[in-house]
C-alpha cells in the first residue's frame, strides 16, 4: 500500500489575509517587518508572485496561541 504526501497548498497574499481578517496592506506591511507568516517568492525580482503555504500560516498562527491573559509576554 502506498501513501501518497499531502499536497502543498498554496495561497495568495489576499487569501491570507481574507483568512486571518486583516488587511492586504498590513500582511504586506508585515512581510516588510519580518513579523508575518513564511511566504515565497515566485520567481526573480520586486515584483515577483507572493505565496504563502498553508502549512507556515497555521504554524505561525500557533504561536500567538495562549489559554490565558497571564501567559502573553
Amino acid at each position: 500500500m502506498s501513501h501518497a504526501a499531502p499536497a502543498l497548498l498554496f495561497l495568495t497574499t489576499i487569501e491570507v489575509a481574507n483568512l486571518l481578517r486583516i488587511s492586504r496592506r498590513t500582511l504586506e506591511r508585515m512581510r516588510v517587518e519580518g513579523t508575518g507568516p513564511s511566504y515565497i517568492k515566485v520567481g526573480p525580482g520586486k515584483r515577483s508572485r507572493v505565496l504563502y503555504r498553508q502549512g507556515d500560516v497555521e504554524e505561525w498562527l500557533g504561536r500567538y496561541r495562549y489559554g490565558s491573559t497571564s501567559e502573553y509576554i
